[in-house]
């Protein structure tokens, strides 16, 4: 089935809200709550990461919510409207500096109340705004397409906030960075309801299957163990996303101190923005030319050679053109990872129907909400016991062998994790081809006998 121009941008504009408080909060949030309001560096990393088991709990259980919902705007829009207009008051309130009114320990109680609960409000919509893709449609090569177009949204969304910001903040501070942090999240509430509205009223749910009965806690845990393929592309998923955080996290250190040209940092992340939108936008044709299969091992590939090409680089010269011209070639597999892992989830999706005989969208998609947090988590964690390892200290000149350590940490490990998820998924992932097609003509199958039985009864 064709969607409208309409549809598929109305559904992207979605993404370019929801990255925009996305990034805002992965982003800045350490630094406000370090910064402005005073909290140990510690606590924070550590606030991070425990969140994050209650997520392994949480984002499945909204998953359920979500699919076992039937409402005449369809089980997906509704959420995706209350979890927007919630989340948005909650990131106003998390960027709002408790101590100025709050004192001790309950400055530290407010910080982990405000951060959690806008977790858990964030994972509200973002479930059902990925779910929706498998339900306009079941034609590969319009999957293909409605993938890209959110990821494009959300990469223009997320690099906005982190290009200027800075700048924002001191500009709408004027002069008082803590109000400037409070005033630029309003901000960014408006636009993220505003750009969820756009979607919610443009945008119809098509390929809805629903099940025959509620899914239960129980069926939950069947529908994620019982799906191999989605376990494969979590694992794949939690591997590349880690890799690729790990040099996020670093990248700014790398910069000021082994490249020693910090202003060159937005430059790399403008032309890196760059490369991801224009990798987005050949990627259904690059899968029509080559296969998903191809253009998944380049996605792991193209970071490799970007990342032991800036080892080499920095190594050698601190050539500024050499270092984007390798950023340019890891950023290009990143977007057709991105791409990738949307389609292969919504495939996961059909998977799941074929093989546990329900179809279970957001349940499946609460898993990208998962990892996404898990990674950002996890390796914030490594950065900062990383820095810890390697004698980093603030501000000063780093010795040769704490900038051969940050090259290890950045370059090394995430090439060979890369390696890794490249093995994992062609060993076991079988979603492509000949396969896929038996899938998808099964379940087809299985739905017009339903439909016989329905009528003639």
């Amino acid at each position: 089935m064709k969607l409208t121009f309409r549809e598929k941008y109305s559904y992207g504009i979605g993404a370019f809200g929801k990255d925009l408080v996305y990034a805002f909060v992965a982003t800045y949030l350490m630094m406000f709550f370090t910064d402005e309001v005073g909290i140990s560096s510690v606590f924070v990393g550590g606030l991070f990461f425990v969140s994050r088991f209650w997520d392994a709990i949480n984002d499945p259980i909204m998953g359920k919510i979500v699919d076992n919902t039937n409402t005449k705007w369809g089980k997906f829009r509704p959420w995706l409207l209350i979890g927007t207009l919630i989340n948005a008051v909650v990131l106003i309130f998390l960027f709002i500096n408790p101590a100025k009114f709050l004192s001790g320990k309950m400055v530290y109680v407010y910080c982990s109340a405000a951060y959690i609960l806008w977790g858990m409000t964030y994972t509200i919509m973002d479930i059902p705004y990925w779910s929706m893709i498998p339900s306009f449609t079941s034609d590969s090569s319009e999957r293909d397409k409605m993938s890209v177009i959110p990821r494009v949204f959300a990469t223009i969304g997320g690099s906005t906030v982190n290009t200027f910001g800075l700048m924002l903040i001191s500009f709408l501070g004027i002069g008082n960075n803590s109000i400037g942090y409070f005033r630029l999240g309003v901000g960014i509430a408006i636009i993220f309801v505003i750009s969820t509205l756009i979607t919610v009223f443009n945008v119809k749910e098509r390929n809805i299957v629903e099940n025959q009965e509620k899914i239960t806690l129980k069926g939950v845990f069947e529908i994620l163990f019982k799906n191999d393929q989605l376990l494969v592309i979590i694992g794949s998923v939690i591997i590349y996303q880690i890799a690729l955080f790990l040099v996020a996290g670093f990248a700014l250190y790398f910069f000021k101190y082994a490249i020693q040209n910090e202003s060159l940092y937005a430059v790399f992340t403008g032309l890196s923005t760059i490369a991801q939108v224009c990798a987005l936008m050949i990627f259904p044709k690059l899968v029509s030319k080559l296969s998903r299969k191809i253009v998944y091992i380049l996605a792991c590939l193209l970071p490799v050679i970007g990342f032991t090409s800036m080892l080499f680089i920095s190594s050698l010269s601190t050539s500024s053109v050499l270092l984007c011209i390798a950023g340019v070639i890891y950023n290009l597999g990143f977007a057709f990872s991105s791409a990738s892992t949307t389609v292969m989830l919504c495939d996961a999706v059909d998977y799941g129907e074929y093989k546990v005989g329900k179809r279970s969208e957001s349940i499946i998609f609460s898993m990208q909400t998962f990892i996404v947090k898990f990674a950002t988590a996890f390796s914030g964690l490594i950065v900062g016991i990383g820095l810890n390892i390697i004698n980093y200290v603030p501000n000063t000149v780093q010795s040769a062998q704490t900038i051969i350590g940050m090259k290890v940490i950045m370059f090394v490990i995430p090439s060979l994790l890369m390696l890794a998820c490249l093995g994992l998924y062609l060993k076991f992932y079988k979603l492509n081809g000949e396969f896929k097609d038996h899938v998808l003509n099964e379940i087809e199958k299985r739905r017009n006998n339903i439909n016989n039985k329905t009528q003639k009864v």
